[in-house]
């Protein structure tokens, strides 16, 4: 029952890219200087943002716990099949999910800041996911397991996507996933302080 659920935590890639969208976004669009000058303390800008998106996040990562609910749901009474809302592993494949589509938007913050053109930021983050870390997975082995879409995997409890190496377990998998969504806020704002607008 819970594998019917899983792949809702692929939807965390749009809010990786919304979140990209909030720092790199406002450069594409020329409007940072206008932010900055409005908020000179940077650092504070960058954490407003960092805030806003993991909100941003959470009610979309809601909004898509729900629906996937409600879609297996339906799918399996077609079927004539019950959904046990009573299984633990259920809500925490749910949980999972809705946990990964928060961090990804913490971590598009940060690679936005760090890359600040929209287009290679998001073709970066979207070439990581289908490509790079695939290919750093079969160089590194088991380590694979601790890379961010792998660790985003393990928590939403998507099998399937994590190679042929084992998934972490969901509360390592949260540890790393939390740790990586720190480091690109610290990238974020430190990035953002340090570096000229133009």
């Amino acid at each position: 029952m819970p594998d019917a659920l899983a792949h809702a935590g692929l939807v965390s890639l749009f809010t990786l890219v919304l979140g990209i969208m909030a720092v790199a976004g406002e450069y594409r669009n020329r409007t940072i200087t206008d932010t900055y000058l409005s908020t000179p303390d940077r650092g504070r800008v960058v954490g407003a943002k960092l805030a806003a998106y993991a909100v941003a996040g959470t009610v979309f990562a809601t909004v898509n716990a729900v629906t996937a609910l409600l879609a297996v749901r339906i799918w399996w009474s077609v079927k004539g099949v019950p959904l046990d809302l009573g299984d633990s592993r259920l809500w925490h494949t749910v949980v999972g999910c809705w946990a990964w589509n928060i961090a990804f938007a913490v971590i598009g913050v940060g690679l936005g800041a760090l890359v600040r053109n929209l287009t290679a930021a998001i073709a970066a983050a979207l070439a990581w996911v289908a490509l790079v870390e695939g290919i750093v997975g079969q160089i590194v082995g088991d380590l694979a397991r601790w890379l961010p879409f792998a660790t985003g995997s393990a928590l939403g409890d998507v099998k399937a996507s994590t190679g042929s190496f084992d998934p972490l377990p969901q509360v390592a998998a949260a540890g790393a996933l939390a740790a990586y969504a720190a480091v690109f806020a610290v990238v974020a704002i430190t990035t953002s302080v340090r570096r000229d607008v133009t």
